[in-house]
Parts: structure tokens; C-alpha cells; sequence
């Protein structure tokens, strides 16, 4: 039977992996603390760690997991910048799930857009205190509007068709474009400048590390609405604080943060915050945060399931697993159709 050590344990994850551990063949032990150098040792004796976006997957995280006896790490989220793939390989595998659900990710953001343009949640808290006054709510119609979107992959491509659907403009800033997507690509300082709303729809890499600067921002218009459902770490925090006091930015919503690792998808209320970045953006009328919770639908708490469990069964049988990666991918034994190494 493969043993699974499973961190960062939440209450919504437990029913989908519990449905298909018994027909799998698997057992799962359920870890609520985050991966990270002073927890690696709880994986001690088992088979699989599954983990998490904020979870800490270092070089010594990985050697420790390794010495324990673990040789796949299945990761359940689509996200991978937290891992030391090169302490990885010819150790242990890693996998982790593409796509659970773009729509879920898509859908998230125009919520936010539409929350930020339209002040909804202003709206909420004021009328949960009879407050019914419509001073300053005054938001914008979408319709008309441009709308830059970074990163045309799955969640991108349904973000476009969204947006089309309120009549908006599309510009599009991919370093790989689509062929077959009806945008218009162009550089990344011309959506910059003339896009009324960018949302960010890319992964982390060092490239895109701070796409969103000091720089980028005095490209955009005035008033511009940011929102950010990928990676934190693409906005320079201290940045976006300026570009919403200067007035440069209109508004953000965000639903990653780039040090959200010990914060989110934690109770805070009773904590007061180390982190004076956060707690300023969150004080600001116009600035709005969930707290990564854009992929949290049943729908792709259910896809996520079923692929990293079908991920972590091809491995216990030997076969070669669809979504595992490493550092040279495009190099690997992957690329003639075996497992990276």
C-alpha cells in the first residue's frame, strides 16, 4: 500500500482525496502544519508527500524527505516556484496538477474586477450597518473598456472570453502566443499603456518576477485597475502601495500576496501583523484581498483530487506520469515518453 504524508491539511481538502483513497489503495495521513525544514521530518517512512503552493521545498527540505524514503512529491496545486528542482532530480520525482479548473481561477477574477470597479464589498459593509447612502460607490461600466490580460494559457484564453462578453477590448502580452486566440498581442509596455484594467495571468519565473514595477507602472494610465489571481510575487508590493497613494492606480484586487506564505489560508484575526506592507495595502478604500482562494470551487477541488491521486497511483504502479516535471523538461527522459529520470 503507497503511504501518503499530506500537509497543509485544510477541511475542504479531506472528502474529495478520502473518496478515492479506498479504491486506490492508498493511505493517507493528514498533516495541518506546511511543509517546510522543521516539518519535513513527519514524512519520515512514508512513500508520497503531497503539498501545497506555500509550502517551503527546499534543498534541505528535499534531502530530508529523500533520507525519510520518499520519492515523489505530488503537488496539488498548478503552481511550482516553491520547489528546488535541481536538489530534486535523479531523487525525487515531482508532480504536480496543470489545469483543475480555469474557469474557477477566470471566474474569480472578474468577480474582483467587478467588486473593485463597481465597489461592491464598500457597498456590503456599509449596508450591514444601514448605511444606504451612495456616496462615493460611483464605479465605471466595463463595456468599451481595454482590458490587458498577461498570459493567455488555460485561465487566460477563459478570462479573454469573458471579458468579450462584456464588450471589452482585449489586448494580450504572451511570450508564446496563441494562434489560434482571437486577441491582439502586443508588448508588454504597450498593454501597459493602454490598457484601462490588466490582470495577471502568468506564472512566476524569473522573468516575471515583478513584471509589475516602479518602471511598468508609470507606463499605465492613470486610474488603471490591477488584479493579480497568479502569483504575488509578480507585483512589487511596495510598488503597487506608491502607484495607490500617488493615485496612479485607480484600484487593485488581489488574491495572491508575494509573502502571503505564513499568512494566508490561516486565521489572522486574533494576530497583529509583522508585515506593514499588507496591513496598509488591506487599510486602503480602493485596494481589495481574498486570500487565494480563486481556485476554490468544488469543481476544481474535485479535478485536483482525482489528478494528483492519478498521478501517485501511475507512480506506485511504475508507469510513466503525465504531469511530472523538472528543471529539463525539454531535455529529459520525458521528452522520449519515460519519467524525467
Amino acid at each position: 500500500m503507497t503511504t501518503i504524508a499530506f500537509f497543509d491539511t485544510k477541511a475542504y481538502d479531506r472528502p474529495h482525496f478520502d473518496a478515492l483513497a479506498p479504491q486506490m489503495g492508498v493511505s493517507i495521513t493528514y498533516f495541518e502544519s506546511k511543509l517546510n525544514e522543521k516539518t519535513a521530518s513527519l514524512a519520515q517512512g512514508f512513500d508520497v508527500v503531497c503539498a501545497f503552493v506555500n509550502d517551503t521545498i527546499s534543498e534541505r527540505v528535499i534531502d530530508t524527505l529523500y533520507e525519510g524514503g520518499v520519492r515523489l512529491i505530488a503537488m496539488r496545486c498548478a503552481g511550482y516556484n516553491n520547489i528546488d528542482f535541481k536538489a530534486a532530480f535523479g531523487k525525487i520525482h515531482i508532480v504536480r496538477v496543470p489545469a483543475y479548473s480555469p474557469h474557477a481561477v477566470a471566474e474569480h477574477a472578474v468577480a474582483l474586477l467587478l467588486s473593485a470597479v463597481r465597489h461592491i464589498h464598500k457597498s456590503y459593509a456599509r449596508t450591514r450597518e444601514f448605511n444606504f447612502s451612495l456616496t462615493g460607490l460611483v464605479g465605471f461600466d466595463l463595456s468599451g473598456k481595454t482590458v490587458g490580460v498577461v498570459g493567455t494559457g488555460k485561465i487566460g484564453r477563459v478570462f479573454c472570453d469573458i471579458c468579450r462578453g462584456f464588450g471589452m477590448r482585449i489586448l494580450a502580452y504572451d511570450p508564446y502566443p496563441a494562434t489560434d486566440l482571437d486577441v491582439e498581442y502586443c508588448s508588454f509596455e504597450v498593454l501597459c499603456r493602454e490598457s484601462d484594467i490588466i490582470s495577471l495571468h502568468c506564472p512566476l519565473t524569473e522573468e516575471s518576477l515583478h513584471l509589475i514595477d516602479r518602471e511598468s507602472i508609470a507606463w499605465m494610465k492613470d486610474g488603471v485597475v490591477i488584479i493579480n489571481t497568479s502569483r504575488g510575487a509578480l507585483i512589487d508590493s511596495h510598488a503597487l502601495l506608491e502607484g495607490i497613494r500617488s493615485k496612479k492606480i485607480g484600484s487593485a484586487a488581489l488574491d495572491v500576496y508575494e509573502e502571503e506564505a505564513e499568512l494566508f489560508y490561516e486565521d489572522q484575526s486574533s494576530t497583529i501583523l509583522s508585515d506593514d506592507v499588507l496591513m496598509l495595502l488591506i487599510s486602503m478604500p480602493n485596494v481589495l484581498v481574498t486570500s487565494h482562494q480563486a481556485f476554490l470551487t468544488e469543481e476544481a477541488l474535485s479535478n485536483i483530487a482525482a489528478t494528483t491521486m492519478g498521478s501517485i497511483d501511475a507512480f506506485a504502479k511504475g508507469a510513466v506520469m503525465d504531469h511530472e516535471i523538472c528543471y529539463r523538461c525539454d531535455s529529459c527522459h520525458k521528452s522520449e515518453g519515460k519519467r524525467c529520470f
